[in-house]
């Protein structure tokens, strides 16, 4: 049998196996309060200070449903061109697990509130892929589990157990594609561009943050191969709640490899969940997967169905804002991009960053030049994406505004920017700290050029013979003299009309 670390390589995958994806995102809502009970719906804080006898699912306590858990869940099916359901019902999907106190989920199983939707998603190159939406349903989510001791901060190897009820509880939205058929070789990539799109239609909505880092947003990604030729579906295995979207990539990717090299040497897929290692981008096996009469649902009687009325739904529709696609369609026509200089945009998760820091004062064509240039740069030395950078669009468009009044040299301008990103205040903070302004006294450069030229009297005899080219020799002295600070135009200027 094939060991567990053993893969294919890749271009042989795709050559012998069609993969298919199921791609199932969890998206906690930003509701005041949790699904059925009134405990603050909030990120953090000590542990188990949000919980009370529903959430807890202590004996005689009743739940109630967020009604604007269900407005959300209403707004996202709509965006997702999903149908609405007239007439729908929770159901109680019994497992255990210590983070789920009520020893079963309360859920949506055969009966969504949403259904039937799709969703376009735009690839690296411009192509456009349709996901069709299964499902998207209501349900919470679970207590959190901490692992104390061992290597791996999980159950095995632990010393012992702790246990953080406060997430219980917090409203979910699951949105649950069709099998993904058709991608090839490009399986990853329109794993990750999926997810990528979900997320900011989510972001658009505002029903969510959609901090992957937090949880508030976690995809479950189920894989399987068929061999070329094949009509039915391989045995698909699910690696749960990979947390970025770079992870998400290369998770299908890595379980592409590893199951085509089981299959290759006559193995059998087992259908499990599997965990994903960031420092390795592999995966690990976790429990056998559960079946849906695994989980023996059934209706939830202390629930009432949720009949949303077809006005309301129309209502809710009319709610719904200017979607990304639309939205970066207007961007395009309003800065007049080239379609590459857009998907460079929108490959850097720049278009909102963007649109703020010309909201702030930029132009467009300086904006993109600090988002899609220097930042993504930055955000790819520091592994993050671009908007967990620790600068704001009115921090970058005040830069941008004392580049373009004088105050900054655009070298300058990039170390303000790595003072703030490094933490030490705002644009005008660091340049105090840092005593960074353009040296604008006339006096302070005629000074540093007069030195400059007396130190090159070669070079100067060039200028003055008419060969002003070489007055760059001299205004790299000055610049250096200045430790960059000085107006590089304003510097040659002085030496020509020293020099004539």
């Amino acid at each position: 049998m094939t060991r567990v670390d053993e893969l294919m390589d890749y271009a042989e995958v795709v050559e012998r196996f069609d993969p298919v994806l199921g791609l199932e995102v969890h998206v906690e809502l930003h509701t005041n309060t949790k699904m059925f009970c009134g405990c603050a719906n909030v990120f953090g804080g000590e542990p188990n200070s949000n919980v009370c006898p529903t959430c807890l699912g202590l004996p005689g306590a009743l739940p109630v449903v967020n009604g604007k858990a269900v407005e959300s869940a209403i707004r996202i099916g709509l965006a997702l061109n999903c149908s609405i359901a007239e007439w729908c019902r929770f159901a109680r999907k019994n497992y255990f697990y210590p983070d789920m106190p009520k020893n079963f989920q309360t859920s949506q199983y055969d009966e969504p509130i949403a259904f039937d939707g799709w969703l376009d998603v735009t690839l690296d190159d411009g192509s456009v892929v349709r996901v069709a939406i299964e499902r998207a349903h209501m349900e919470e989510d679970t207590g959190k589990s901490l692992h104390v001791g061992g290597a791996t901060g999980r159950i095995h190897g632990a010393e012992h157990s702790l246990l953080d009820y406060n997430r219980a509880g917090v409203p979910l939205i699951e949105i649950v594609t069709k099998p993904i058929t058709g991608a090839g070789e490009r399986a990853p990539e329109v794993a990750r561009a999926y997810v990528t799109a979900l997320r900011d239609l989510l972001k658009a909505l505002d029903v969510s943050d959609v901090r992957m880092d937090q949880g508030s947003l976690r995809c479950d990604a189920n894989v399987s191969l068929m061999p070329k030729g094949a009509t039915e579906f391989g045995t698909r295995t699910e690696t749960k709640n990979v947390n970025s979207l770079r992870s998400v990539e290369r998770a299908v990717r890595f379980e592409m490899t590893r199951q085509a090299a089981v299959l290759a040497d006559g193995g059998t897929i087992t259908q499990e969940t599997r965990h994903f290692d960031e420092s390795t981008g592999g995966t690990s096996p976790g429990r056998t997967k559960e079946t849906a009469e695994d989980y023996r649902y059934f209706p939830e009687p202390d629930l009432v169905p949720v009949a949303p009325s077809r006005d309301w739904v129309e209502q809710l529709r009319g709610t719904l804002p200017e979607l990304p696609w639309e939205r970066r369609k207007r961007v395009q026509q309003d800065w007049d991009l080239t379609d590459a200089e857009l998907r460079d945009l929108v490959n850097a998760g720049a278009v909102d960053l963007v649109t703020a820091t010309v909201d702030a004062g930029a132009t467009p064509a300086e904006a993109r030049s600090w988002w899609v240039a220097y930042l993504t740069k930055e955000a790819n030395a520091r592994g993050v994406e671009l908007a967990e950078l620790a600068v704001t669009p009115a921090q970058i468009a005040r830069v941008v505004a004392l580049v373009n009044a004088g105050e900054l040299t655009n070298k300058l301008a990039r170390e303000v920017v790595t003072g703030v990103l490094a933490g030490e205040g705002g644009p005008d903070a660091v340049i105090e700290a840092r005593g960074l302004k353009v040296v604008s006294d006339d006096s302070a450069l005629e000074k540093a050029v007069d030195e400059a030229l007396a130190a090159q009297p070669d070079v100067a005899a060039k200028i003055r013979d008419g060969k002003v080219a070489a007055a760059g020799a001299i205004v790299g002295a000055v610049m250096k003299a200045t430790k960059g600070q000085a107006d590089a135009k304003k510097v040659r200027d002085l030496i020509i009309a020293r020099c004539s």
